[in-house]
């Protein structure tokens, strides 16, 4: 096997993600009789909180990431293994990854969900996504090498095109990003382009809802609204994006806004894993699985955070919110549940505590709810600011976040507005061609590949 993991009298856990979810079940996982395996596409953990931060100029990218290998030096027993998973053969208990085969006893699927954009092909080509502090980076790029283009573009159609940003999605992130890019648009704008109106610069807002943030109360919604729209955001409520062709966002009540900066928020849908479809998946291509995080009719398949739904809590008959919390309590509780099989003891069902939810505006200002506590202005910003510093991982990361949060808000300046353009480099290309080479000819159900594996894992 190419992916090389010895072999061992422990029974093997893979975990699929190395996400809140993946990482938290890992870490829990420490002490456990298993061999445990992450795998992950990339070699970091990434804090998704912050990464419209990132977008807008405000943090440096590697202050929100953490490499695996870091997290667990000196931990026995434990491998990580930077591959994509392609598919899962359920029956000889196999993943297909973008390295090689690999054999488990227990697979554990925590790969979280990806842009969702309702099979609008042209939105899916065109647009700009933000699920991925790669993608961030690519966001921040385009906008800044927009507003460079528009000090010498040839029309006011074209500067129109460059320097209009719709925003589509009022959940959290699309608030997030609005607010920042209009503090953006008030105090660092007029400074880097004194020869340019910044009025010329227009944020869209758009929600097919009516109203914004509605997994918040309605108390919650009204602020952020109210904020933004005092901020300069143009928020459209009740209005769908038809289409984007030609740098045109077509939105349901006829109006056409054209923008070359278009921002999909909109909704996420659980990662496809090949083979794990079907009755298995439930709304949002969400894998179903029972009130043990378990993948209804698959034994030892099991599968936490956003990827997955639960419909076995009575409190959340219809699956419970995709957000951080829940993702580390299924993986908290998954891990005593694996430790329990490991000792031949009951397994126990997930319920999920709901611990409130926040969401940031501007400076000064933010919404929260804990408990039966609503309240937003200065003090839900500090409430804010406190919870997501003390979840960055890192003392360095920590440190990092906050100075550049301290000289933004003293300052009024953002300093880390480059633009860098993606370039296919020399490592991707090999990394390319490896996979290629190491999957030729392979078949997920070849039993004579599946007999040496098993042999191989048992020795």
């Amino acid at each position: 096997m190419s992916v090389n993991i010895p072999p061992s009298d422990k029974k093997r856990i893979v975990v699929v993600g190395g996400g809140f979810a993946g990482l938290e079940l890992v870490s829990r996982l420490k002490k456990s009789n298993y061999q445990v395996i992450l795998v992950d596409k990339n070699n970091f953990y990434q804090f998704l909180p912050l990464i419209y931060q990132v977008a807008t100029a405000g943090i440096e990218p590697g202050s929100i990431l953490f490499p695996f290998r870091k997290l667990f030096h000196n931990r026995k027993d434990f491998f990580f293994r930077m591959a994509e998973v392609r598919a899962v053969n359920a029956e000889d208990k196999i993943i297909q990854t973008s390295i090689g085969k690999m054999k488990y006893d227990y697979l554990i699927l925590a790969a979280g969900s990806v842009s969702n954009f309702f099979g609008n092909k042209n939105i899916e080509k065109e647009s700009i996504p933000m699920k991925t502090v790669q993608e961030a980076m690519g966001l921040r790029s385009t906008l800044i090498s927009n507003f460079e283009r528009a000090l010498t573009c040839a029309s006011i159609e074209e500067r129109n095109e460059l320097l209009n940003i719709v925003i589509v999605g009022g959940g959290a992130t699309g608030v997030e990003i609005a607010g920042a890019l209009s503090e953006m648009k008030r105090v660092v704008f007029p400074k880097d382009y004194p020869d340019m109106n910044p009025n010329f610069l227009q944020i869209y807002l758009v929600e097919a809802s009516g109203r914004l943030l509605g997994g918040m109360a309605s108390e919650s919604s009204q602020n952020a609204e109210k904020y933004l729209r005092e901020m300069g955001v143009n928020v459209l409520l009740n209005t769908r994006v038809e289409d984007y062709t030609d740098y045109v966002a077509q939105l349901s009540d006829g109006v056409a806004i054209p923008t070359r900066s278009f921002i999909w928020v909109s909704g996420v849908c659980g990662t496809e894993i090949k083979y794990i479809d079907g009755d298995h998946l439930g709304r949002g291509k969400r894998i179903i699985v029972d009130e043990y995080n378990r993948v209804k009719g698959l034994d030892d398949i099991f599968c936490v955070g956003d990827q997955c739904i639960m419909l076995d809590d009575p409190a959340y008959p219809n699956g419970h919110p995709q957000l951080a919390q829940a993702a580390i309590q299924q993986a908290n509780n998954l891990a005593y549940n694996l430790k329990n099989l490991g000792q031949n003891k009951p397994m126990k069902a997930f319920r999920y505590k709901d611990l409130g939810s926040m969401a940031t505006v501007g400076r000064d200002k933010a919404v929260a709810e804990i408990g039966k506590f609503k309240f937003g202005g200065w003090f839900a910003w500090i409430v804010w600011l406190v919870v997501h510093l003390k979840s960055i991982l890192g003392v360095r990361n920590k440190v990092m976040v906050m100075l550049n949060w301290v000289w933004n808000y003293f300052t009024y300046d953002r300093s880390l507005r480059f633009i860098v353009y993606a370039k296919k480099s020399r490592v991707v290309k090999d990394r390319e061609r490896f996979e290629r080479k190491n999957h030729q000819g392979q078949d997920l159900f070849d039993k004579k590949n599946v007999e040496n594996m098993e042999a191989q894992h048992n020795q």
